[in-house]
């Protein structure tokens, strides 16, 4: 019991370390302890990096958006949360803000764990029900995503062709010898990644002076966004291919819109979406048989037979690495807020790119991938990750790198 109790502490540790870190996907360290596992499992038991999995990827969900907020160089699943962070940081209300994702994150597992009895009746007849329609499902989505995320014409029509240009990359990728684990890392990378960082550089980012004193006070419309943020994160781990920014779409519809006006109940349905779609990707294993995450394909891989008593032990775990990461992020967002006023962050943007590309290499190399054609694939999504920022659409629509995949797979199985 004691080393998965460490193991749990450590995985906290590494999700606060990469969650930290802008632009850094906890899929990357997924993909680092998966890929030396050969190793790994000399020293360690299965269980023991499960757990660690497990930790990391719920700490890193709630503690991501400390820098998504204090330094504005988000990566996909906190994007939108800009707007409304940013709000509260220029107002001086930055531990507030930090209460509200943190508090938001907590929230939204407790819902999801106390809502997973009616989950395990429902959910497996249902997702039998509606498996040969799952693409028709993605098709409407994807079109009312188009729709709600633009403002004109023109915007929908840019935001239509960066969800098809970004799809052809990830179905292109995905039929070539090399592994999915290298393609997606490569194309995450550059559509959400280095692009955003890049063009963060533009900018002169200095935070401005923050009150030590915060106005956090639980209300109606701060357990409105915990409610829709669990419901939401649970609906986005049941569809192929949605990331954090297509559920904070249904959060807000679930938590009575308002959009980013409403600046409380928006950033605590985000946050809420962000740990509940990580929790609820592994509960989809025992419930479907599918994992809808990079974590939890890793587990699934560890752990061929996934029974109720896995689901169990990984929800505790979970739990206990939500409550340890809520205190981290209340800390860490407080000394942050407090002791990075007027630092300029390039030189820490430079360092970051340096070290995904970095990464991305040693990963290319291991698998003896062929490094030019990979390096012509990362600049290319590179530049169309960039293209959303200068054309005023949402990045989200970028998604349909693993949406029009998933589209193509369901079509051609049930069709």
């Amino acid at each position: 019991m004691f080393d998965l109790i460490l193991a749990c502490l450590i995985g906290i540790l590494c999700g606060a370390i990469t969650g930290l870190i802008p632009g850094i996907h906890v899929n990357t360290a997924g993909a680092i302890i998966f890929a030396s596992s050969a190793f790994l499992l000399n020293l360690f038991s299965i269980e023991f990096l499960c757990v660690f999995l497990v930790s990391m990827s719920i700490a890193h969900a709630l503690l991501e958006f400390i820098p998504s907020i204090l330094l504005g160089v988000p990566d996909e699943s906190t994007a939108l949360s800009i707007l409304p962070g940013h709000r509260m940081v220029l107002e001086g209300r930055a531990r507030e803000a930090i209460r509200l994702v943190a508090m938001g994150g907590f929230g939204a597992i407790i819902v999801t764990i106390f809502l997973l009895p009616l989950f395990i009746m429902i959910l497996p007849p249902l997702y039998e029900l509606i498996r040969p329609y799952i693409w028709i499902i993605l098709v409407l989505v994807s079109i009312y995503m188009i729709l709600r995320l633009s403002n004109d014409f023109k915007t929908r029509v840019w935001s239509f062709i960066l969800f098809i240009s970004s799809g052809i990359m990830g179905w292109t990728m995905l039929q070539t010898p090399i592994s999915s684990n290298l393609s997606l890392m490569c194309l995450f990378t550059g559509l959400f990644g280095v692009s955003t960082i890049i063009y963060s550089l533009n900018e002169k980012s200095i935070l401005p002076y923050q009150n030590k004193f915060h106005n956090f006070h639980l209300d109606t419309q701060i357990f409105r966004g915990i409610m829709a943020g669990g419901i939401a994160g649970t609906i986005l781990g049941f569809l192929p291919g949605f990331g954090p920014a297509q559920g904070s779409i249904i959060a807000q519809e679930l938590s009575g819109g308002g959009g980013e006006e409403n600046t409380e109940s928006f950033l605590t349905a985000i946050s809420g979406v962000n740990t509940a779609d990580t929790l609820f990707s592994l509960v989809a294993i025992y419930l479907i048989g599918n994992p809808r995450s990079g974590i939890a394909v890793y587990i699934s891989n560890f752990i061929q037979d996934f029974n109720f008593n896995h689901l169990l032990f990984f929800i505790f775990a979970s739990l206990t690495a939500v409550s340890v990461s809520l205190i981290l992020c209340l800390k860490l967002g407080d000394w942050f807020s407090e002791y990075m006023q007027g630092i300029n962050y390039n030189k820490l943007s430079w360092a970051v790119i340096i070290f995904m590309i970095g990464l991305l290499f040693c990963f290319s190399l291991l698998e003896g991938a062929f490094l030019p054609f990979i390096g012509l694939v990362f600049i290319t999504a590179t530049a169309l990750g960039l293209l959303p920022h200068y054309l005023g659409v949402s990045k989200s629509h970028l998604m349909g790198v693993l949406i029009v995949p998933a589209i193509i797979i369901y079509f051609g199985m049930y069709n």
